[in-house]
């Protein structure tokens, strides 16, 4: 059995029965097969990496979104704009599993010729993971930095500041390595914590730091209530809905980057900040600002900037650690460890969020009967 039932109400799902469900939820709702799998392996694949908050938890909302038309399946992009290491990039609102891969493809084939590539994406529906991004420059041996805002998202609130002026705007540097080692990747939100760890939360999951939300009344707490509101029997929970916001991490550091993500994402890339005085809500979309540098272009060769990189990571944690028998770990060293035991554990979900999931997938035409399949390896 591919599901297994926890005490607390929770469960644990296998990763292939489970990209199974979520294919067949997205092709039920009009995508194309390969477009559905994207989605359910990219989705899958964060929740793998520990990076719940950007995992299935979404199915639900993306399906709101499909349905809504904020997402459009089957989305090819056009380039505005191009020269020879440059590209602006409309996404024209297409699942971000979609348009994301196609956007980077652009930056690695130019990057590959002259050695760096700038792509500036617009419009483009939810990113997913940021980490997907820089993970497909470095399996082609580029350096990759993503920046990336939100559209028509106003959840986060400046540092010194109480009413929602900001999106969570993420941030993606990657490092390739060689001989089959997984590249080095930092993928963070400029929030204390993403929108989707706060969903996480308040559907019964992992509990959110103290300091994560702040209220309409200047209040700092975990409690993720402020950030949503009342949610209506059967809705799913919106962070548009709430009185509170999120707080930037690091305070005048978080919401300074997060700042910088809004110039370079929002602003540079023609896609638009999050919000603007006196003007609607903009429609919602990510917008990303990549930059891909090939070492071989700074003059390296023979291995010499991987041999420099793992120097250095040598260095790095050969630093005493601050826990007994605990480790320096760097970044992306931590979502490893977690895949390697999901894999065989299963992804952990909230009760309230399996359910999301299961009535999805039933709303988009999948039997019960089809269902129990699936999680009975018989797909």
């Amino acid at each position: 059995m591919s599901l297994v039932e926890k005490r607390d109400g929770s469960v644990e799902v296998q990763v292939e029965p489970l990209k199974t469900i979520v294919t067949s939820t997205f092709k039920g709702l009009g995508c194309s097969e390969t477009e559905a799998s994207r989605i359910a392996t990219r989705l899958a694949g964060a929740n793998l990496r520990g990076h719940d908050s950007h995992g299935v938890i979404r199915v639900p909302r993306y399906a709101n979104w499909l349905k809504d038309g904020i997402q459009v399946p089957g989305v090819k992009v056009d380039i505005t704009l191009e020269n020879e290491v440059l590209a602006v990039i409309d996404g024209k609102f297409g699942f971000g599993q979609t348009v994301g891969e196609q956007a980077v493809d652009i930056g690695i084939k130019k990057a590959s010729v002259y050695g760096i590539a700038i792509t500036a994406l617009q419009n483009s529906g939810h990113l997913g993971r940021i980490g997907d991004w820089a993970e497909r420059a470095a399996s082609h041996g580029l350096v990759s930095i993503h920046m990336v805002n939100v559209r028509g998202s106003l959840i986060v609130a400046p540092f010194g500041g109480i009413d929602r002026r900001m999106s969570t705007s993420p941030f993606c540097p990657g490092i390739p390595l060689n001989d089959g080692d997984e590249p080095i990747i930092l993928d963070m939100a400029t929030s204390v914590v993403a929108e989707g760890k706060a969903l996480v939360a308040i559907k019964g999951g992992k509990p959110l730091p103290d300091d994560a939300i702040i209220t309409e009344h200047g209040e700092i707490t975990g409690d993720p209530k402020p950030l949503y509101g009342e949610t209506k029997q059967g809705a799913f929970p919106n962070a548009n809905d709430g009185p509170g916001a999120l707080r930037a991490f690091g305070n005048h550091k978080g919401s300074g980057l997060n700042f910088l993500m809004e110039m370079m994402a929002g602003a540079l890339t023609g896609s638009g900040c999050a919000g603007a005085l006196n003007e609607p809500k903009r429609r919602f979309c990510n917008g990303m600002f990549s930059l891909y540098l090939s070492p071989e272009a700074f003059g390296h060769s023979d291995n010499s900037f991987v041999s420099e990189v793992r120097s250095y990571v040598e260095f790095l944690k050969s630093s005493r650690p601050t826990a007994p028998g605990g480790s320096v770990l760097i970044p992306g060293e931590k979502e490893q460890q977690v895949m390697d035991e999901r894999l065989k554990s299963g992804l952990p979900l909230a009760r309230e969020a399996w359910i999301d999931i299961v009535a999805t997938a039933r709303d988009s035409g999948l039997s019960q009967s089809r269902l129990n399949a699936i999680l009975n390896g018989k797909s």
